[in-house]
């Protein structure tokens, strides 16, 4: 009789380790699926936009939503990207494609790529904000999914564009 209750208390044990064991895989997993949902989240935008004016030699800051201060610039390392400057790419109807990452409080600074890149240190956010030539620049802005889904990103893009069909795309401005 002991042994009988002995053998139940072990197996009562056992099932209740084996399903909390599965709980935690089953976490994990889920875990897992974040992981997998956040790196698709990771992917680089493609993101158009049509400025005012030829801002596209100009160099890009994102200034706070109240347009009051400088939020993110790039060092002076950044504006190339493989030893090419990052300029945004011409589309049709005027529409640019980004290359550098800009957003819908993107500003544009009176000073060129090549002025910048001439620079041995990077300016602060507070003297770049000095030489703020357009604090709204943008005409309009998209997102259209991510970089990656393309695969021939501008004539894609330029079709999007011409045909004026934008309902994949995400206005942002």
């Amino acid at each position: 009789m002991i042994k009988s209750a002995l053998f139940s208390l072990i197996l009562f044990i056992i099932g209740v380790s084996l399903i909390s064991c599965s709980n935690r895989i089953q976490s994990t997993s889920s875990d897992f699926n974040d992981l997998a949902i956040e790196s698709t989240m990771a992917l680089p935008p493609c993101i158009i936009y049509k400025t005012k004016a030829d801002y596209s030699k100009k160099v890009p800051v994102i200034l706070s939503e109240h347009k009051t201060n400088i939020t993110s610039y790039p060092d002076v390392s950044d504006i190339r990207k493989q030893g090419e400057k990052v300029y945004p790419t011409a589309l049709s109807n005027g529409f640019l494609l980004d290359n550098r990452g800009i957003g819908p409080n993107v500003a544009f600074l009176a000073i060129t790529y090549d002025e910048f890149i001439k620079g041995t240190e990077t300016p602060g956010a507070d003297e770049l904000f000095q030489q703020i030539l357009d604090a709204d620049p943008l005409v309009v802005m998209y997102q259209c999914g991510t970089r990656h889904q393309y695969t021939e990103m501008v004539a894609e893009l330029n079709q999007i564009i011409e045909t004026d069909i934008f309902s994949n795309c995400k206005k942002l401005k």
